[in-house]
């Protein structure tokens, strides 16, 4: 048996049987080795158990929780637990520490951390695909740049939504702009600002054109309007530039799906996909903690004039199961879509306008259902849920905050409605 460290990783390697002088068996692996157990350590590459990672999180996650909240940004400690655990970068390329995850692992990683706390599972699904976007679809000298020294712990976040302008200059681009609802930027080194391109004075429309700056964040000027109802943790400042100069190495276009490096499926998605599952994700995460919460209440808390605890009250039963089996609907039908849409880009096919509705319709409906579990299970624990410091009273506040997004509303619905009756061919947006 021999062990190696490789950073968040310990790998074990067991040898079956007594190994021939050729080649040695691991994990139903044949090994070709050499001489010396270097070719070993090479020939394997470490398997990085991101929900693993994530559940081994949750002790932080309680005792800063509520730090997080009064700071309005994850506090030193939080990050750094990320960043130790190895989560922070597991969505990237492998060449910036990245493990190439599957769809499926992902989206329970995002579920476990929203679980634990609504503000955390936030940085997870915004956080963790811009540093994976950055890693995949920049140039080389932007990729140097930002990934090049692998002890350099660079996080991405920002609004990649175009409402700033890029005036070209052959080399890059003068940004200028204002962004609202950063999220994650308040630990981020690197902002990102989605933009429109103005060549020859002429500001490009069309949408694939938009593309996303990164800049440092001593480049931008932050307002700290963050003083708000739920995801008080998430520091979503608001910011702007000012004729700032962004090359192009450090810039990407919004909708790219040819990765610059990396194998995964994923990248070949696009940002897109990865952010309906995202919210889909956070949206399910909280609702199943505050699911979870309730029921464990309800084994010893009584109504005032009524002796029987919630758990012996057979409408308590009836609701819970009610809203329990939406939540695992509306679960199975984010996964069902996501990992078909994996599975068709695998296979090197493109993905049709009615496989893009599918993912944003589940989406969307996996965040209603979510925001109605919530506010079932809310209701139902009484006074219980009131109370500052509580994780269903910071949980409720979270999802009635998030699901406001607008990348959720109610207009995926009618974008995805119109290709599936015929009246559009495609909505390039979805």
């Amino acid at each position: 048996m021999l062990s190696f460290d490789f950073g968040p990783f310990t790998v074990t390697y067991e040898f079956a049987g007594e190994p021939t002088p050729s080649s040695r068996s691991w994990a139903g692996r044949t090994l070709a080795v050499g001489s010396d157990v270097d070719s070993i350590v090479h020939a394997m590459t470490p398997v990085f158990n991101a929900l693993n990672a994530a559940v081994g999180i949750r002790e932080v996650v309680v005792d800063q929780a509520a730090h997080n909240e009064r700071l309005r940004t994850l506090s030193p400690e939080t990050v750094d637990v990320l960043w130790d655990s190895g989560l922070m970068r597991f969505m990237n390329v492998p060449e910036a520490g990245g493990s190439q995850p599957s769809f499926a692992e992902i989206m329970e990683t995002w579920i476990e951390l929203a679980w634990q706390d609504g503000s955390l599972g936030w940085i997870g699904i915004a956080n963790f695909p811009s540093a994976m976007a950055a890693s995949a679809f920049l140039p080389d000298d932007g990729f140097k740049e930002l990934f090049g020294d692998a002890d350099r712990r660079v996080t991405v976040g920002g609004q990649f939504f175009p409402n700033g302008t890029g005036t070209s200059t052959g080399g890059g681009y003068v940004l200028n702009g204002a962004w609202n609802f950063g999220s994650g930027t308040g630990h981020s080194q690197y902002v990102a600002c989605g933009f429109f391109p103005v060549v020859d004075g002429e500001v490009k429309f069309d949408i694939g054109e938009i593309r996303a700056a990164l800049v440092p964040r001593d480049e931008v000027n932050f307002n700290d309007g963050w003083h708000v109802q739920g995801l008080r943790g998430t520091g979503s400042y608001d910011y702007a530039v000012t004729d700032v100069f962004v090359p192009e190495h450090r810039c990407f276009p919004l909708f790219a799906r040819q990765p610059e490096r990396g194998t995964s499926p994923l990248f070949r998605l696009g940002l897109m996909p990865i952010t309906a599952a995202g919210h889909a994700c956070w949206a399910l995460g909280v609702a199943k903690s505050m699911l979870d919460d309730v029921a464990e209440l309800a084994k010893t808390k009584a109504r005032m004039s009524d002796m029987e605890t919630l758990a012996n009250r057979q409408t308590f039963q009836r609701n819970l199961a009610h809203h329990t089996g939406m939540w695992r609907a509306a679960r199975a039908g984010v996964f069902e879509v996501f990992c078909e849409a994996e599975k068709v880009v695998a296979a090197g096919q493109t993905m049709t306008p009615t496989l893009r509705a599918n993912m944003r319709v589940a989406a969307t409906y996996a965040t209603e259902a979510s925001r109605e579990v919530s506010q079932w299970a809310h209701l139902a624990a009484g006074t219980s849920a009131i109370r500052e410091g509580s994780r269903l009273e910071r949980a409720f506040r979270d999802i009635y905050t998030g699901s406001q997004h607008a990348f959720i509303s109610e207009k995926t619905y009618m974008d995805a409605a119109q290709i599936w009756l015929g009246l559009i061919e495609d909505q390039p947006g979805l």
